[in-house]
């Protein structure tokens, strides 16, 4: 955060407190409550406990226990994946529900008389799903349709500069995907929420769409962004009152709305959404309310394992952020494909500081990437507890920057002294930290060490790949004032390679993974189209307007041509939806939907211009 000397904080009042009740050892068996009977699961317990004394050799970072359901769910999961010849989507076992009459210790010991004999726990199909179908309740069953109250098919001023009748018939279409996407959680999650994975939340949620069936922290912004297009201000400061909720209950705002996420968080959006809220409404009431909300995420971000300190030439230390989950096992909602992942490492710190860098990967909402690895694209070099985000430090700025707003509407002058000196600091890190001249870029710093102590900035250690995320700086105001700055930028984004036929390339390495080449996704087009546009340079508006354009038009084309909006692009083909990763492509979708309307609202549509190229 702050660029000074001897380590001291403008921010002194705030101090973070562990709330959280962290453990160094969370079997993925709940030793208590299973019945071990076959000799393979007598070998399990024996192993476990003998990690459970042996601490010395294991990784020390926070690890946040997660539920029995969630535990017992993982069995099923593994179970269900060794069992058909056509692997299911493994995060459909871990998003059952218990059904009723049933409880959980009755469940388990029916399982484990079903798996009892078998050598690598599979079992019939007919024998797993009559277990499945008598047991839980089918994944989804716990999110019920919600009407939004503020839905008008067709509100008043809604793209107002839409002036192409086909663009803007379109866009009602887009518009009309928020009462697909609304939802609430059911009765059965408030009354009974160890029967679910779900987290009962108090307002309606927008879901992304497909196999995500609970709302996602990022992604609420950009689906935010496109409620304010849609004039549903109601929805919108749902979304945050129940993300806001999370963070007083968790002191954090989560990865998703699920139990086996309450080991990490996301990409931290939640005062920008507040600030786009108000921007709009002018609640000063929500701002109040978020305050001390904000505060307490603030502090999450920026104490423990989450904190950074570089040091420069000078003796300067500057507070930074990075992405650290409190985990080190296999993720439940994909244990298996995390086991195998794992497999070539032989000693268990090595698979700990592996899940826990996974796990990590996964906060930063760009899981995963050659991004994260110290020898792409091989995976197994994943390290992303090492990397010093630029784009996470970015969201920081924009925090400090928004609080400080915020405290100045509230009357709390001092707080927003506070908070500006705080911006102030971090822009200071990033002109010293990522900053790379030669490049014009801001580029991701790779540790020499664990992270906790101060360490010493060395030009090497920048990451020299072109990545989308080296131009996300550009997305808030603190760089706007630098003419010639923003000069350097737009120039180097034009000649980066990022810049394709439909949008713009998350990375130039074709890696497989999902947040590599030939992707694109919204969230990221986002960031630098509106970064671009408003930083007060013409022709950083006109490449803006460029890029927006390009991924309306792709994202026409692939709407026409599937009948749904996808999660993200291959912008290196118009017209064609992205791949890759560990599940298939998906539909929707919360903030492709979202972003498709801001880019609307943002650069309109001309009537004698085509949608098609």
């Amino acid at each position: 955060m702050n660029s000074h000397k001897h380590n001291t904080s403008p921010i002194s009042t705030l101090s973070f407190s562990s709330h959280y009740k962290y453990s160094l050892f969370a079997t993925s068996l709940d030793l208590k409550r299973q019945r071990f009977t076959s000799p393979l699961l007598l070998i399990v317990l024996f192993l476990c406990l003998s990690f459970a004394t042996s601490m010395g050799v294991s990784d020390s970072g926070p690890v946040v226990q997660t539920t029995p359901l969630v535990t017992f769910l993982q069995r099923v999961q593994l179970t269900a994946l060794r069992s058909y010849s056509k692997k299911p989507d493994p995060k459909f076992y871990i998003d059952l529900s218990l059904k009723l009459p049933h409880d959980l210790s009755t469940a388990e010991s029916v399982f484990d008389d079903l798996t009892t004999g078998s050598r690598d726990l599979s079992v019939p199909v007919e024998k797993l799903e009559k277990f499945v179908h008598e047991y839980f309740d089918d994944a989804g069953i716990d999110l019920v349709h919600h009407e939004p109250e503020d839905f008008v098919s067709d509100p008043t001023e809604f793209l107002a500069n839409v002036e192409n009748d086909q663009v803007r018939e379109w866009a009602r279409e887009v518009h009309c995907l928020w009462r697909t996407l609304s939802c609430r959680v059911s009765d059965s999650v408030i009354e009974s929420p160890d029967r679910h994975t779900l987290l009962p939340l108090p307002e309606p949620v927008i879901i992304p769409g497909s196999r995500f069936r609970e709302v996602y922290y990022w992604d609420s912004y950009w689906v935010i962004k496109g409620l304010l297009t849609s004039k549903m201000f109601t929805t919108a400061k749902g979304l945050v009152t129940n993300l806001m909720s999370l963070v007083e209950t968790y002191g954090y705002a989560l990865n998703g709305a699920r139990a086996y996420y309450t080991n990490r968080s996301q990409p931290p959006l939640l005062s920008s959404m507040v600030y786009e809220i108000y921007n709009v409404t002018k609640d000063e009431e929500l701002v109040r309310k978020a305050i001390p909300v904000l505060l307490k995420e603030y502090e999450f971000w920026n104490s423990g394992k989450h904190k950074v300190v570089i040091r420069d030439a000078s003796g300067n230390d500057h507070i930074l952020s990075r992405y650290y989950a409190m985990w080190n096992m296999p993720r439940p909602e994909s244990s298996v494909f995390d086991q195998e992942s794992a497999s070539g490492f032989s000693s268990t710190l090595e698979k700990q500081r592996f899940h826990r860098d996974i796990a990590t990967a996964a906060e930063s909402g760009c899981d995963f990437s050659t991004r994260w690895m110290r020898h792409p694209p091989n995976f197994t070099t994943m390290a992303t507890t090492s990397v010093v985000p630029v784009d996470l430090n970015v969201f920081l700025l924009k925090m400090e920057l928004d609080i400080a707003f915020m405290m100045e509407i509230a009357g709390d002058r001092n707080g927003s002294e506070r908070f500006v000196k705080a911006s102030e600091a971090r822009k200071k890190a990033f002109e010293t930290v990522f900053w790379n001249e030669k490049a014009a870029q801001w580029l991701d710093y790779w540790l020499s060490s664990n992270g906790d102590e101060p360490e010493t900035w060395k030009a090497e250690n920048q990451n020299n790949n072109v990545f989308a995320s080296n131009f996300a700086p550009i997305w808030t105001s603190s760089f706007h004032s630098d003419e010639i700055l923003v000069k350097k930028v737009v120039k180097a984004l034009e000649n980066s390679g990022l810049i394709a036929p439909a949008g713009i390339l998350t990375s130039l390495t074709n890696s497989g993974q999902q947040w590599d080449d030939p992707n694109g996704w919204a969230p990221q087009q986002e960031l630098i189209v509106t970064g671009l546009a408003r930083s007060g340079l013409k022709e950083a508006n006109e490449l803006a307007e460029e890029i927006a354009r390009r991924w309306i038009r792709s994202s026409y084309r692939v709407y026409k041509t599937s009948g749904f909006v996808h999660e993200k692009l291959n912008v290196s083909e118009f017209g064609a939806y992205g791949g890759g990763g560990e599940y298939k492509p998906q539909t929707g979708f919360g903030w492709s939907n979202g972003v498709i309307l801001a880019f609307l609202e943002e650069f309109g549509w001309p009537s004698d211009l085509s949608i098609e190229p």
